[in-house]
């Protein structure tokens, strides 16, 4: 079918959700409009589904919910017997809808259901897949991006993502889905009367936060350190379970953003609610200077990510993801070695785009240091490899760039709860020392060298969005720089071809990470280019990454290096 007889098809038949027939009727006659809700479904990738919310089989509605849902419910059937699913869903626009709708399918395929009965963060769901012994597990999230995107993320068994494998034969189920009458499904009061839907106890909640709490290292001298904290739950889901940990470990001064605290999907105070974003900070930074807090802690809408801004000279400070992770890292290994605790042949984690200073912490405790690909469920994955082996204790630690964090095996994703509780505790003791954190990241930096990463993201959107960003890529693997920002590409990594090779003498030698579309420019004196499309978003992400005797050298060298990279990828 083309675009406006899909559209026909919709104003006939998405008659489930009076939004959707209002939306519908307002572009009677915009082809451009028609267009672009119809040109292409919604891609089903290993992550989920993610988009923006509205009508047509390019938006996230309950149409493509309840079909993707149908195509996990095949997968599930199939698979297990007595199959069960937990859902959980954060604070966006209808995605309390669009887990009931879910759950409703799942239900009328004989799939038993386990549901959150309120918002809940995304490291809950992977919490209660593992404690509930389900075979999968659903969040309908679309995580720090803008109010009018919703998401769908589905989760294996073992609590992380859904493996590529499995992922493709959902896709493969889906892609036999009818939109209309495709999916059976039951009314969400049906399944709760005939128990193929329940709520999940209040005892989950409890012992997730239990074992949140044994990540502690610390904790005894939190309660008598005197920290004094701003937090912004950025109107999402950390609200509730993170002011309970840290109640839990003794900080009673917590001072919330009364403009964030509550659930709102339109985000009207922060266009953008994700805390490595400045702006989304404002109302948290301009509170911090009546409160004066130790410290501002801000999670995103799904609570898997933190940010933190600290006390300077100049005002409150923003960490970077790299540098709280790195900072966490030597908190954990230094502490745990004194305290005696430090497993045998400890094992860290870290995502390719992560800083490197990781490796020099990890080489001065003795720890193995894991590098794996962008996503945190292949950092999880690593967990479930030591577990196998009945070695998950071997885990100490594991970050990505982008704010996420985990201490522990109870979880397999990301998890604000955990990070917030483990930077508030660490801030803490480094109080007790006199040692504020602008100092810890200091004296990390002096005994490890200086380092400085930023992102660029370069947004393609749009029906055309998706061709550029393949030719991007093809252009750089065709037309390989030699020089980017004036220093010399030493080395040029490829993921999807699985090869790495040295520029100056054309040796090439296999990678061993699994393929994927990304590309790794290593530069002279310690520098490096990475980019790779967004799994998730119309967009091509750059990690840069730099070294120099102070910060300001490395930050000038940064900018000359994105600034010429910008323009070799012509934007």
């Amino acid at each position: 079918m083309n675009e406006m007889e899909l559209y026909s098809l919709w104003c006939e038949n998405a008659v489930d959700d009076p939004d959707l027939q209002t939306e519908l009727n307002s572009i009677a006659g915009d082809e451009e409009a028609i267009k672009d809700r119809f040109y292409r479904d919604l891609e089903f990738g290993t992550g989920g589904l993610r988009g923006v919310i509205g009508a047509g089989s390019y938006r996230m509605n309950i149409y493509t919910v309840r079909r993707a849902t149908q195509g996990l419910a095949d997968y599930v059937n199939k698979t297990f017997s007595e199959p069960s699913v937990a859902i959980a869903y954060d604070s966006r626009i209808k995605s309390d809808v669009f887990a009931k709708a879910a759950a409703s399918v799942l239900a009328a395929n004989g799939i038993k259901v386990h549901i959150y009965s309120e918002l809940m963060p995304t490291p809950m769901l992977s919490y209660a897949v593992r404690n509930l012994k389900c075979n999968a597990g659903i969040v309908v999230t679309a995580s720090h991006n803008p109010a009018k995107y919703n998401g769908y993320k589905v989760y294996g068994a073992d609590g992380c993502q859904l493996t590529l494998g499995a992922a493709e034969i959902v896709l493969n189920n889906i892609n036999n889905v009818p939109m209309f009458g495709g999916a059976k499904y039951v009314s969400f009061e049906d399944g709760l009367a005939s128990g193929m839907i329940n709520f999940i106890p209040q005892s989950v909640i409890d012992s997730y936060l239990d074992e949140v709490s044994k990540q502690g290292i610390h904790t005894d001298l939190v309660k008598t350190s005197g920290l004094k904290v701003v937090y912004t739950p950025l109107n999402g889901t950390g609200n509730k379970p993170v002011r309970a940990i840290l109640k839990k470990i003794g900080i009673d001064e917590v001072t919330v953003v009364p403009e964030q605290e509550y659930p709102n999907g339109n985000f009207t105070t922060c266009p953008f609610p994700n805390p490595e974003i400045k702006e989304a900070l404002a109302l948290g930074l301009k509170l911090c200077e009546t409160v004066q807090p130790d410290l501002l802690l801000a999670t995103d809408p799904d609570c898997d990510r933190v940010g933190i801004a600290v006390p300077s000279d100049d005002g409150y400070q923003l960490f970077t993801g790299n540098e709280v992770g790195a900072m966490l890292l030597e908190y954990i290994c230094a502490e745990r070695t004194k305290l005696g605790t430090m497993p045998e042949e400890p094992v860290a984690v870290k995502t390719i785009v992560t800083t490197d200073i990781a490796a020099k912490i990890a080489e001065e405790y003795g720890v193995k240091l894991v590098e794996v690909l962008t996503g945190f469920k292949f950092i999880g994955e690593q967990i479930g490899f030591l577990e196998e082996k009945n070695q998950e204790n071997r885990y100490i630690f594991g970050f990505e760039e982008s704010y996420g964090y985990l201490a522990g095996s109870y979880v397999r994703d990301k998890d604000a709860v955990v990070a917030s509780m483990l930077i508030c505790e660490m801030a803490a003791f480094y109080r007790t020392k006199g040692i504020s954190l602008i100092q810890a990241r200091e004296n990390m930096y002096k005994k490890y060298g200086v380092y400085v990463h930023t992102q660029s993201s370069f947004v393609c959107e749009g029906a055309s969005g998706m061709q550029r960003m393949k030719e991007i890529m093809a252009g750089l693997r065709s037309d390989t720089p030699s020089v980017i920002g004036g220093l010399k590409v030493t080395r040029f990594d490829d993921y999807v071809a699985g090869t790495s090779v040295d520029t100056a003498t054309g040796a090439k030698t296999m990678l061993t990470l699994p393929k994927s579309d990304v590309l790794t420019f290593k530069l002279e004196n310690g520098a490096s280019v990475i980019i790779r499309p967004s799994g998730t978003e119309p967009k091509i992400k750059a990690y840069y990454t730099t070294t120099g005797a102070s910060r300001d050298e490395a930050a000038a060298l940064e900018k000359t290096i994105s600034a010429d990279f910008a323009k070799i990828l012509g934007f």
